[in-house]
């Protein structure tokens, strides 16, 4: 998905640290400096070939993709040379910041078809929906054209203002919208929400610029409802911000404490500490990881496990120890190039180079569509002590204190679920969601406990079916309770927003809901860890 919208020109450099983008830093090269005999010759080749072959060339392009196959010889999946117009891309995504009209759109039928209006954004206030065309911009029709071909038109400075045409299931002409753009930030924090038993539910999406302090503020008003425990969901979070993600953990420990040290090859190590006072010390948190928690994430789970701050519940996290610099190029480009190594202030690095993803179970995804896993085997991972005593694990990724994989599907399920993924492609995702845009259309005034019926399913395998699912209507039934919940939470999603989706999955969120059972019975940290049967030390 792409959000719509753009951000001023920024001269100044961020420091970013996520699975796709790293510690984002600036170096100068002296005027002096050797190159190697290697780029003289480089240089004679490229040289010839603009004087004298046969046909005029544009060395631009020879030059970018020079560049591009050089940074892929390193074989690190985390470097890599980045143009001008995808670093423009890169940059947003990360930063969560920018001007425009705050949609969020995809390819879908050869249509430019918006997904979901960003809340409280000019598009959300004007009118538009999930499922809407996008088919002129400013008078120019935009029928047959890619998201990154219409993106940037729909992209401005704020306070400008921009022409959209709309095809909308159920109205016959096109709908127009004039929309002012405006300076967009696409909350981190989607929602807060307050369970039973006074525990606080904080789902983080990424670590953009505002991060922590939206984790701040959930929290305080989560507290002001009567919060006794708190559960900070980073299942889903690979990252962003490195900056964002030391001031999170900072919320959560008391000032000095060491967060994460950086270790380059040609400079000292950089000790990270937190800068404040924790405002709840006595706050029984818990912290919900999986394989989709990467890099930043890891950090603050990290730094929070060592210090006996958090429990950690779910499974194994991705593994990202590496830090990148983002180094400005000439002509607008950016190398992102690995540089250092990031340790938890238990001295773990759990980078992971590729020798525990046997663990991760390739083919049982859970009901809510992530793919299970087994427990590692730990009998030779690295042992370190937290800070009260509690045995942790080095080793690729970070080990949960309490592994809780959710509920499974059945062999035939999950088997079921595999060939229609294989079959159908990309086309699933796109036929649900036309499918809940036509669901809301027909069911004015629906109620959040609505059920998926079975007609509902045997549609979606009709649309399916039609754009060459191999997989018959028996054999798709046969996985029922996996497709309708996918149908509901998209049907919730799009008619409740985030927090709609949430509520409507809760019930079959295992994970959730071991971490908020430990936290009702829980009135310290303490209590938390020794409830989870790895109690601190005596006389910590």
């Amino acid at each position: 998905m792409k959000p719509v919208g753009s951000m001023r020109a920024r001269t100044m450099l961020l420091v970013l640290a996520s699975a796709s983008a790293g510690w984002l830093a600036h170096r100068k090269f002296g005027s002096d400096a050797r190159l190697p005999q290697g780029a003289d010759v480089l240089a004679d080749v490229l040289s010839r070939i603009e004087s004298q072959y046969v046909e005029e060339v544009e060395l631009d392009d020879i030059y970018g993709s020079l560049a591009d196959d050089l940074v892929r010889q390193l074989g690190d999946p985390y470097s890599r040379f980045i143009t001008e117009s995808d670093w423009e891309e890169q940059r947003i995504g990360v930063e969560g910041d920018y001007g425009g009209v705050g949609l969020e759109v995809v390819d879908q039928d050869g249509h430019i078809t918006v997904v979901a209006p960003i809340p409280g954004t000019p598009a959300a206030k004007a009118g538009v929906r999930p499922g809407d065309r996008i088919v002129e911009v400013d008078g120019e029709s935009v029928e047959g054209w890619a998201t990154d071909q219409a993106v940037p038109l729909l992209r401005g400075k704020p306070g400008t203002d921009v022409r959209m045409g709309v095809r909308r299931m159920g109205v016959e002409s096109v709908m127009a919208f004039e929309i002012t753009r405006e300076r967009v930030v696409v909350p981190q924090v989607p929602f807060a929400a307050l369970l039973d038993g006074g525990v606080g539910y904080v789902p983080l999406a990424s670590f953009g610029g505002s991060a922590a302090a939206a984790v701040r503020a959930a929290v305080d008003s989560l507290a002001g409802e009567g919060m006794r425990s708190l559960v900070l969901d980073l299942r889903r979070n690979s990252g962003g911000l490195l900056e964002e993600g030391l001031d999170l953990t900072d919320v959560f420990l008391d000032k000095g404490l060491e967060i994460a040290e950086i270790r380059g090859r040609n400079s000292e190590p950089e000790v990270h500490r937190a800068k404040t006072g924790q405002a709840y010390p006595d706050l029984p948190v818990a912290v919900l990881v999986g394989r989709s928690t990467a890099s930043a994430s890891e950090i603050v789970a990290g730094a929070l496990q060592d210090h006996d701050r958090a429990l950690l519940v779910g499974t194994r996290t991705f593994g990202k120890g590496l830090v990148q610099s983002l180094i400005p190029l000439s002509g607008g480009n950016v190398l992102r190039l690995t540089t250092a190594r990031w340790f938890t202030p238990a001295g773990r690095m759990i980078h992971d180079q590729g020798e525990g993803r046997s663990e991760r179970r390739e083919g049982a995804p859970t009901i809510l569509g992530a793919w299970a896993e087994r427990p590692a085997d730990l009998s030779q991972a690295p042992q370190v002590t937290s800070r009260g005593g509690r045995t942790l694990y080095g080793g690729g990724g970070i080990t949960p204190d309490l592994w809780t994989s959710g509920d499974t599907l059945t062999t035939r399920e999950a088997a079921v679920v595999d060939a229609v993924f294989e079959s159908a492609g990309g086309e699933f995702f796109p036929a649900v969601h036309r499918w809940a845009v036509r669901y809301l259309l027909d069911h004015p005034g629906l109620a959040p406990g609505f059920a998926v019926a079975d007609e509902d399913l045997e549609d979606v395998h009709a649309t399916l079916a039609e754009r060459g699912l191999s997989v018959s209507l028996g054999e798709f039934m046969e996985a029922r309770r996996f497709f309708a919940l996918r149908l509901a939470g998209e049907v919730a999603h799009q008619a409740w927003g985030d927090q709609g989706r949430f509520q409507r999955q809760t019930a079959v969120d295992a994970q959730l809901e071991k971490a908020r059972e430990l936290l009702a019975q829980a009135f310290s940290p303490e209590e938390l860890f020794a409830l989870a049967g790895t109690p601190l030390a005596e006389g910590r």
